[in-house]
Protein backbone atom coordinates (compact mmCIF):
# COMPACT_ATOMS: atom_id res chain seq x y z
CA UNK A 1 0.00 0.00 0.00
CA UNK A 2 1.38 3.39 -1.02
CA UNK A 3 0.14 6.62 0.58
CA UNK A 4 1.34 10.04 -0.47
CA UNK A 5 1.81 13.11 1.72
CA UNK A 6 3.19 16.62 1.46
CA UNK A 7 4.58 19.16 3.88
CA UNK A 8 2.36 22.17 4.44
CA UNK A 9 3.01 24.78 7.14
CA UNK A 10 5.25 22.42 9.05
CA UNK A 11 2.76 19.55 9.08
CA UNK A 12 2.52 16.34 7.08
CA UNK A 13 -0.87 16.11 5.41
CA UNK A 14 -2.29 13.47 3.04
CA UNK A 15 -1.97 14.24 -0.66
CA UNK A 16 -4.04 11.71 -2.64
CA UNK A 17 -3.17 13.44 -5.92
CA UNK A 18 0.53 12.99 -5.31
CA UNK A 19 3.14 14.44 -2.99
CA UNK A 20 6.86 14.44 -2.27
CA UNK A 21 6.48 11.96 0.63
CA UNK A 22 5.64 8.30 -0.04
CA UNK A 23 4.71 6.07 2.89
CA UNK A 24 4.85 2.45 1.69
CA UNK A 25 3.56 -0.35 3.93
CA UNK A 26 3.72 -4.04 3.03
CA UNK A 27 4.00 -3.35 -0.72
CA UNK A 28 2.94 -5.91 -3.28
CA UNK A 29 5.38 -7.24 -5.86
CA UNK A 30 3.95 -4.82 -8.45
CA UNK A 31 4.33 -1.83 -6.11
CA UNK A 32 7.90 -2.79 -5.29
CA UNK A 33 8.78 -3.13 -8.97
CA UNK A 34 7.18 0.26 -9.70
CA UNK A 35 9.18 2.00 -6.95
CA UNK A 36 12.42 0.38 -8.09
CA UNK A 37 11.88 1.44 -11.71
CA UNK A 38 10.56 4.96 -11.05
CA UNK A 39 13.08 6.05 -8.46
CA UNK A 40 16.06 3.85 -9.37
CA UNK A 41 16.11 2.18 -5.96
CA UNK A 42 18.39 -0.80 -5.63
CA UNK A 43 16.37 -4.02 -5.43
CA UNK A 44 18.49 -5.32 -2.56
CA UNK A 45 17.88 -2.14 -0.54
CA UNK A 46 14.15 -2.43 -1.15
CA UNK A 47 14.19 -6.05 0.06
CA UNK A 48 16.31 -5.05 3.08
CA UNK A 49 13.71 -2.48 4.14
CA UNK A 50 11.15 -5.28 4.46
CA UNK A 51 13.46 -7.87 6.05
CA UNK A 52 13.05 -7.99 9.88
CA UNK A 53 16.46 -9.65 10.19
CA UNK A 54 18.37 -7.00 8.21
CA UNK A 55 21.05 -5.08 10.09
CA UNK A 56 20.79 -1.27 10.22
CA UNK A 57 23.08 0.53 7.80
CA UNK A 58 23.63 3.72 5.79
CA UNK A 59 24.34 3.83 2.07
CA UNK A 60 24.79 6.78 -0.26
CA UNK A 61 23.50 5.86 -3.69
CA UNK A 62 24.06 7.94 -6.82
CA UNK A 63 20.94 10.09 -6.31
CA UNK A 64 19.63 9.32 -2.83
CA UNK A 65 20.49 8.30 0.71
CA UNK A 66 19.48 4.86 1.99
CA UNK A 67 19.03 4.18 5.71
CA UNK A 68 17.89 0.84 7.10
CA UNK A 69 16.77 1.34 10.69
CA UNK A 70 15.31 -0.95 13.36
CA UNK A 71 12.12 -0.38 15.33
CA UNK A 72 10.19 -2.64 17.73
CA UNK A 73 7.34 -4.69 16.35
CA UNK A 74 3.98 -3.88 17.87
CA UNK A 75 3.28 -6.37 20.65
CA UNK A 76 0.11 -8.47 20.75
CA UNK A 77 -1.20 -11.16 23.09
CA UNK A 78 -0.43 -13.81 20.47
CA UNK A 79 3.31 -13.06 20.76
CA UNK A 80 3.36 -14.71 24.22
CA UNK A 81 5.97 -12.34 25.75
CA UNK A 82 8.21 -12.44 22.66
CA UNK A 83 9.26 -8.93 21.63
CA UNK A 84 10.49 -8.75 18.05
CA UNK A 85 12.03 -6.05 15.88
CA UNK A 86 11.26 -4.94 12.34
CA UNK A 87 13.16 -2.94 9.76
CA UNK A 88 12.19 0.34 8.17
CA UNK A 89 13.81 1.71 5.03
CA UNK A 90 14.17 5.43 4.37
CA UNK A 91 15.15 6.65 0.89
CA UNK A 92 15.94 10.37 0.96
CA UNK A 93 16.19 12.21 -2.37
CA UNK A 94 16.82 15.90 -2.92
CA UNK A 95 13.10 16.57 -3.30
CA UNK A 96 11.45 13.37 -2.11
CA UNK A 97 11.31 11.01 0.88
CA UNK A 98 10.20 7.39 0.54
CA UNK A 99 9.53 5.37 3.70
CA UNK A 100 9.15 1.60 3.35
CA UNK A 101 7.92 -0.06 6.53
CA UNK A 102 5.65 -2.77 7.95
CA UNK A 103 2.05 -1.85 8.59
CA UNK A 104 2.56 -1.44 12.36
CA UNK A 105 4.70 1.70 11.99
CA UNK A 106 2.49 4.75 12.65
CA UNK A 107 2.28 7.25 9.83
CA UNK A 108 3.25 10.76 10.98
CA UNK A 109 1.24 10.71 14.20
CA UNK A 110 2.08 12.46 17.46
CA UNK A 111 3.95 15.56 18.50
CA UNK A 112 7.18 14.41 16.83
CA UNK A 113 5.73 15.38 13.47
CA UNK A 114 4.66 18.90 14.44
CA UNK A 115 6.60 21.82 12.96
CA UNK A 116 8.59 19.87 10.38
CA UNK A 117 10.36 22.40 8.17
CA UNK A 118 11.88 20.10 5.55
CA UNK A 119 12.13 16.58 4.21
CA UNK A 120 15.51 16.19 5.91
CA UNK A 121 13.97 17.01 9.28
CA UNK A 122 11.06 14.65 8.61
CA UNK A 123 13.64 11.97 7.84
CA UNK A 124 15.25 12.56 11.25
CA UNK A 125 11.88 12.63 13.02
CA UNK A 126 11.06 9.14 11.72
CA UNK A 127 14.33 7.87 13.22
CA UNK A 128 13.45 9.57 16.49
CA UNK A 129 10.04 7.87 16.59
CA UNK A 130 11.72 4.47 16.17
CA UNK A 131 13.99 5.20 19.15
CA UNK A 132 11.02 6.39 21.23
CA UNK A 133 9.18 3.15 20.46
CA UNK A 134 12.08 1.17 21.87
CA UNK A 135 11.97 3.22 25.08
CA UNK A 136 8.21 2.68 25.51
CA UNK A 137 8.61 -1.06 24.90
CA UNK A 138 11.34 -1.23 27.54
CA UNK A 139 8.91 0.28 30.05
CA UNK A 140 6.37 -2.40 29.10
CA UNK A 141 9.00 -5.13 29.51
CA UNK A 142 9.88 -3.79 32.96
CA UNK A 143 6.21 -3.97 33.99
CA UNK A 144 5.93 -7.52 32.67
CA UNK A 145 9.06 -8.48 34.61
CA UNK A 146 7.56 -7.17 37.85
CA UNK A 147 4.40 -9.19 37.26
CA UNK A 148 6.35 -12.35 36.49
CA UNK A 149 8.46 -11.88 39.62
CA UNK A 150 5.34 -11.75 41.78
CA UNK A 151 4.16 -14.99 40.15
CA UNK A 152 7.53 -16.66 40.66
CA UNK A 153 7.41 -15.89 44.39
CA UNK A 154 4.50 -18.33 44.69
CA UNK A 155 5.11 -20.60 41.70
CA UNK A 156 6.23 -24.21 41.85
CA UNK A 157 6.16 -24.72 38.07
CA UNK A 158 8.51 -23.66 35.29
CA UNK A 159 5.93 -21.71 33.28
CA UNK A 160 6.70 -18.29 34.75
CA UNK A 161 10.42 -19.03 34.62
CA UNK A 162 10.21 -19.91 30.92
CA UNK A 163 8.29 -16.69 30.23
CA UNK A 164 11.00 -14.76 32.05
CA UNK A 165 13.61 -16.45 29.89
CA UNK A 166 11.63 -15.46 26.77
CA UNK A 167 11.59 -11.81 27.85
CA UNK A 168 15.33 -11.97 28.58
CA UNK A 169 15.97 -13.33 25.07
CA UNK A 170 13.89 -10.50 23.57
CA UNK A 171 15.99 -7.98 25.50
CA UNK A 172 19.16 -9.35 23.91
CA UNK A 173 17.67 -8.72 20.46
CA UNK A 174 16.62 -5.23 21.55
CA UNK A 175 20.15 -4.43 22.75
CA UNK A 176 21.61 -5.54 19.41
CA UNK A 177 19.06 -3.53 17.41
CA UNK A 178 19.44 -0.35 19.49
CA UNK A 179 23.24 -0.61 19.36
CA UNK A 180 23.15 -0.98 15.56
CA UNK A 181 20.79 2.01 15.31
CA UNK A 182 23.31 4.02 17.31
CA UNK A 183 26.04 3.28 14.77
CA UNK A 184 23.74 4.51 11.99
CA UNK A 185 23.08 7.76 13.86
CA UNK A 186 26.79 8.26 14.51
CA UNK A 187 27.55 7.78 10.83
CA UNK A 188 24.86 10.27 9.86
CA UNK A 189 26.38 12.74 12.29
CA UNK A 190 29.94 12.15 11.05
CA UNK A 191 28.95 12.63 7.40
CA UNK A 192 26.41 15.40 7.93
CA UNK A 193 27.76 17.69 5.22
CA UNK A 194 27.78 15.25 2.34
CA UNK A 195 25.35 12.57 3.49
CA UNK A 196 22.16 14.36 2.55
CA UNK A 197 21.46 16.18 -0.66
CA UNK A 198 22.07 19.63 0.78
CA UNK A 199 23.66 18.72 4.10
CA UNK A 200 22.30 19.25 7.56
CA UNK A 201 21.70 22.72 8.91
CA UNK A 202 22.65 23.77 12.47
CA UNK A 203 19.18 22.99 13.80
CA UNK A 204 19.20 19.52 12.28
CA UNK A 205 22.74 18.84 13.51
CA UNK A 206 21.56 19.66 17.01
CA UNK A 207 18.62 17.31 16.50
CA UNK A 208 21.01 14.52 15.46
CA UNK A 209 23.00 15.12 18.65
CA UNK A 210 19.82 14.83 20.72
CA UNK A 211 18.86 11.70 18.79
CA UNK A 212 22.26 10.14 19.50
CA UNK A 213 21.91 10.91 23.22
CA UNK A 214 18.37 9.52 23.33
CA UNK A 215 19.45 6.32 21.59
CA UNK A 216 22.45 5.96 23.93
CA UNK A 217 20.17 6.31 26.96
CA UNK A 218 17.79 3.75 25.45
CA UNK A 219 20.72 1.36 24.88
CA UNK A 220 21.95 1.83 28.45
CA UNK A 221 18.47 1.13 29.82
CA UNK A 222 18.12 -2.01 27.70
CA UNK A 223 21.55 -3.24 28.81
CA UNK A 224 20.68 -2.67 32.47
CA UNK A 225 17.45 -4.66 32.10
CA UNK A 226 19.26 -7.44 30.21
CA UNK A 227 22.01 -7.64 32.85
CA UNK A 228 19.49 -7.72 35.68
CA UNK A 229 17.52 -10.47 33.97
CA UNK A 230 20.67 -12.50 33.34
CA UNK A 231 21.96 -12.10 36.88
CA UNK A 232 18.69 -13.07 38.53
CA UNK A 233 17.70 -16.02 36.35
CA UNK A 234 19.61 -18.49 38.57
CA UNK A 235 18.13 -16.93 41.69
CA UNK A 236 14.63 -17.18 40.24
CA UNK A 237 15.20 -20.81 39.28
CA UNK A 238 16.33 -21.47 42.85
CA UNK A 239 13.20 -19.73 44.09
CA UNK A 240 10.96 -22.12 42.16
CA UNK A 241 12.98 -25.06 43.49
CA UNK A 242 12.75 -23.70 47.04
CA UNK A 243 8.97 -23.32 46.75
CA UNK A 244 8.75 -26.96 45.73
CA UNK A 245 10.97 -28.01 48.65
CA UNK A 246 8.73 -26.09 51.07
CA UNK A 247 5.67 -27.87 49.70
CA UNK A 248 7.36 -31.26 50.04
CA UNK A 249 8.34 -30.43 53.63
CA UNK A 250 4.75 -29.56 54.51
CA UNK A 251 3.50 -32.78 52.93
CA UNK A 252 6.13 -34.75 54.86
CA UNK A 253 5.04 -33.16 58.16
CA UNK A 254 1.42 -34.08 57.42
CA UNK A 255 2.46 -37.63 56.57
CA UNK A 256 4.51 -37.99 59.77
CA UNK A 257 1.67 -36.63 61.92
CA UNK A 258 -0.94 -38.97 60.48
CA UNK A 259 1.23 -42.08 60.29
CA UNK A 260 0.79 -43.15 63.99
CA UNK A 261 -2.83 -41.99 63.89
CA UNK A 262 -3.53 -44.35 60.99
CA UNK A 263 -2.10 -47.26 62.98
CA UNK A 264 -4.19 -46.51 66.05
CA UNK A 265 -7.29 -45.79 63.97
CA UNK A 266 -6.88 -49.18 62.29
CA UNK A 267 -6.70 -50.88 65.70
CA UNK A 268 -9.67 -48.92 66.93
CA UNK A 269 -11.70 -50.06 63.98
CA UNK A 270 -11.30 -53.71 64.98
CA UNK A 271 -13.68 -55.60 67.20
CA UNK A 272 -10.99 -55.97 69.91
CA UNK A 273 -11.40 -52.33 70.96
CA UNK A 274 -15.14 -52.82 71.31
CA UNK A 275 -14.50 -55.89 73.42
CA UNK A 276 -11.97 -54.06 75.63
CA UNK A 277 -14.46 -51.24 76.26
CA UNK A 278 -17.51 -53.43 76.65
CA UNK A 279 -18.21 -51.96 80.06
CA UNK A 280 -18.27 -48.41 78.72
CA UNK A 281 -20.82 -46.93 76.36
CA UNK A 282 -19.60 -46.74 72.79
CA UNK A 283 -20.10 -42.94 72.47
CA UNK A 284 -17.82 -42.36 75.45
CA UNK A 285 -15.29 -45.02 74.39
CA UNK A 286 -14.97 -43.78 70.81
CA UNK A 287 -15.12 -40.14 71.87
CA UNK A 288 -12.15 -40.68 74.18
CA UNK A 289 -10.39 -42.62 71.44
CA UNK A 290 -10.87 -39.74 68.96
CA UNK A 291 -9.69 -37.23 71.55
CA UNK A 292 -6.59 -39.33 72.13
CA UNK A 293 -5.86 -39.35 68.39
CA UNK A 294 -6.18 -35.56 68.22
CA UNK A 295 -3.85 -35.08 71.21
CA UNK A 296 -1.34 -37.52 69.79
CA UNK A 297 -1.35 -35.73 66.41
CA UNK A 298 -0.91 -32.36 68.12
CA UNK A 299 1.98 -33.63 70.22
CA UNK A 300 3.65 -35.12 67.15
CA UNK A 301 3.29 -31.81 65.26
CA UNK A 302 4.72 -29.83 68.19
CA UNK A 303 7.63 -32.25 68.45
CA UNK A 304 8.42 -31.78 64.74
CA UNK A 305 8.27 -27.99 65.14
CA UNK A 306 10.67 -28.20 68.10
CA UNK A 307 13.09 -30.35 66.09
CA UNK A 308 12.98 -27.86 63.20
CA UNK A 309 13.69 -24.88 65.48
CA UNK A 310 16.63 -26.69 67.08
CA UNK A 311 18.07 -27.47 63.62
CA UNK A 312 17.79 -23.80 62.59
CA UNK A 313 19.56 -22.66 65.77
CA UNK A 314 22.42 -25.02 65.08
Amino acid sequence: MIRTYRLEQGRTIPAPDGGDILFVTDPTAEERADLINRFQIDEHNMASALDPNELPRVELDHNHLVVIFKHPKSYSAHDNFVFRTNSVGLFLFRDRLIIVAPSDLPSFEGRAFNKVPSLQMLFLRVLSVCVSHFISHLHVINGIADELESQLAKSMENKSLLLMFTVEKSLVYYVNAISANGRVIERLKANARNTLSEGLGPEMLEYVDDLAIENAQCLEQAQVYANVFTGLMDARASLVSNNLNILMKRLTVINVVFMPLNVLASIGGMSEYTMMTSGVGWPIAYGLFTLGLVLLGLLTYLALQHVERRSLEV
